[in-house]
């Protein structure tokens, strides 16, 4: 007998990292509109969370995701620079 497809992705390294980047945007995003200290530091644990992310899915063999999802992080980081 043969699982039913889930309607949900799996979660692999990769996409991991990409949705660590994604919530690495929002909270930038949300301490741009509202720079208090608490959203900073959600902004600063997310990055390092996706960097964290970022470093398993090197071992992936889909590097081009891997390294576009890195630039997404770093032009985030650099947005995030503004507040500090």
């Amino acid at each position: 007998m043969t699982q039913p497809d889930s309607s949900l992705q799996s979660q692999n390294p990769i996409s991991s990292a990409q949705n660590s980047v994604d919530n690495v945007h929002y909270a930038v995003s949300h301490a741009l509109s509202h720079p208090t200290s608490q959203t900073i530091e959600e902004a600063q644990n997310a990055i390092a969370q996706a960097e964290r992310a970022l470093e398993q899915a090197m071992d992936q063999s889909d590097q081009p995701a891997v390294q576009q999802a890195q630039q997404s992080l770093n032009e985030e980081k650099s947005k995030l620079q503004i507040l500090q």
